[in-house]
């Protein structure tokens, strides 16, 4: 089997609605700005960026069998990544994103698929030669992290708005070599950050939005800024981030040049309304 990159977890079919604000808590009507229906969940974005990076990409993923899951699948596929999906009775993952222009959100989930039975042995088959393997929070990533241990490949993880308690995710923190967050939900990420790399971690990464990304490796802090960037849609924009990151770690590049990388394929991502640019018709 070829290098490649796995990547487990969710994938999506979203409808998107724009809205010139979000919602208050009352009744009352408002007229959307500009609506459609795409692919999206954390893994399918990453997955979708690695791809049009030029990686090889298995996506480890549950789909329903209903023709939105159809739709999910044919997408992803037609953009070169391969599917390693268990597709069991019902619905696909749905979300209804409720949406600003500058990028405040609420997403909805309208279905998920019924849970399948974890496939450690096809989960393992995937992994053989993988150059580095991507665990995205979900119950299936979850109970496959030794697994994925076992396989031998760096560990990636995207713990997103982590709060710097929740118990569903140390798990993927403590498993994980290369870990990016986000600081939505911890302000001062700094120490967090330093004990990660303290135990043991080669990177923890976190972005900051339009101020761009702070980085803690064993030589120490690292930090680069935002690419200014006409932005058409915030979705997708943390995945693009990881992907560049790791085709630049991939390709043999430091700290300080993978998060200048990073911070360009964030800006592919905040420049279509899709996950990625591959996705416009």
């Amino acid at each position: 089997m070829t290098e490649h990159i796995v990547i487990c977890g969710p994938v999506s079919w979203n409808h998107m609605v724009y809205l010139d604000r979000l919602p208050e808590p009352r009744p009352h009507m408002q007229f959307a700005l500009e609506d459609f229906q795409t692919v999206g969940g954390t893994s399918a974005g990453k997955a979708l960026h690695l791809a049009g990076l030029g990686h090889r990409v298995v996506c480890m993923t549950v789909v329903g069998d209903d023709e939105m899951s159809t739709s999910v699948r044919d997408t992803l596929t037609g953009a070169g990544v391969e599917l390693a999906a268990s597709v069991v009775p019902g619905p696909a993952e749905r979300h209804l994103n409720l949406m600003t222009r500058t990028g405040e959100r609420v997403s909805l989930y309208l279905s998920t698929p019924s849970p399948a039975p974890v496939d450690e042995p096809r989960f393992a088959e995937v992994s053989i030669g993988a150059a580095a393997i991507v665990m995205d929070l979900s119950g299936a990533s979850r109970a496959l992290l030794p697994a994925a241990v076992a396989a031998g490949a760096p560990l990636w993880t995207d713990i997103h708005d982590y709060d710097g308690s929740a118990e569903f995710h140390a798990p993927f923190i403590e498993a994980a070599s290369y870990v990016f967050m986000n600081a939505d939900r911890l302000p001062d990420p700094h120490d967090f950050m330093r004990s990660r790399v303290e135990a043991g971690a080669t990177a923890v990464i976190c972005t900051l939005g339009a101020r761009g990304a702070i980085a803690y490796d064993r030589s120490g802090f690292h930090q680069v800024d935002a690419v200014d960037t006409e932005v058409l849609d915030t979705n997708g924009a943390g995945d693009g981030f990881l992907a560049g990151y790791l085709d630049a770690t991939l390709r043999g590049a430091g700290t300080d040049e993978a998060l200048r990388a990073a911070a360009a394929q964030a800006a592919v991502a905040l420049g279509t309304r899709h996950l990625h640019p591959a996705l416009e018709t």
